[in-house]
């Protein structure tokens, strides 16, 4: 069989690491093995499959087949198609603006608090929009949290205040402003036609007009949220997948000390355990 799924042909390429020509690893290096899925609006049958075999080629996809197919309906059809890119990409070129923190759990969260700031800290967190979705909001704010990692309402000197989905910008600063807060959390899950980047540009645009911006740290959060992207809205950071509340607890609290002092203190060393 000279392609698709099963090929026997002899690959003659350079298994050396090259992060300077990075591409995606199967089963040997350097051979550029992808597995993609997509939807198609057309039936399920071999015409279908050779239309998503053709696309795949375009996008530069060398020997694909379709490995499974399955029908949404009599007129949609749900495609995996696996083969290898032709393409790589210089992995030492690229450049983001990567949060880094030096994440502290709950525990030394509520000692920094102590030992730094001296007071509740206030933070306020919500679904904003349109967005029906709370369980990124959940996962951040309700006491028991998420994934082994708890909530910020169970964390002793934060007074976090979850006010659900779908609450209109407007609403959301007015209670951010009743209850003094120090941090915003904007959570966005709905992202078809970028309704998550209207909704997040609006808060920035609200919390300008009311005078407000420069005095909450504002964060966005949700799955197709990144650090590069909120700070390119008007926000303090991002956080996206597979980031908890201590991670945003210490984020805020690193920065209200360093807003107030221009630097950030000195932590203790954590002890190897």
């Amino acid at each position: 069989m000279a392609a698709g799924l099963y090929s026997m042909e002899k690959k003659d390429f350079d298994t050396t690491l090259d992060l300077n020509q990075l591409r995606p690893y199967g089963d040997t290096m350097n051979d550029g093995k992808v597995q993609l899925s997509f939807t198609l609006p057309v039936p399920n049958n071999d015409k279908g499959v050779e239309a998503a075999i053709q696309l795949a080629k375009k996008m530069g996809f060398r020997e694909p087949a379709v490995s499974f197919s399955a029908a949404l309906d009599d007129n949609f059809t749900y495609y995996v198609v696996y083969g290898a890119t032709t393409h790589s990409v210089n992995y030492n070129d690229i450049h983001v603006q990567a949060l880094e923190i030096d994440t502290m759990d709950m525990h030394e969260c509520e000692k920094y608090i102590k030992d730094n700031i001296g007071r509740d800290v206030v933070i306020v967190g919500a679904s904003t929009g349109t967005d029906a979705h709370t369980v990124g909001i959940d996962a951040v704010m309700n006491m028991k949290g998420y994934a082994g990692h708890y909530g910020l309402e169970r964390y002793e000197g934060i007074d976090a205040y979850n006010l659900g989905s779908q609450v209109p910008n407007e609403e959301f600063i007015q209670k951010a402003i009743e209850l003094k807060a120090d941090a915003l959390l904007v959570s966005q899950t709905v992202t078809q036609k970028d309704v998550h980047i209207k909704n997040l540009t609006n808060l920035v645009e609200l919390l300008e007009a009311e005078g407000l911006r420069d005095k909450v740290i504002l964060i966005a959060g949700g799955a197709r949220i990144t650090n590069e992207l909120a700070k390119e809205l008007g926000y303090d950071a991002g956080f996206g997948p597979g980031k908890y509340a201590d991670d945003v607890a210490t984020y805020v609290l690193e920065q209200i000390v360093e807003r107030r002092d221009g630097k950030k203190p000195e932590r203790e060393k954590k002890e190897d355990k």
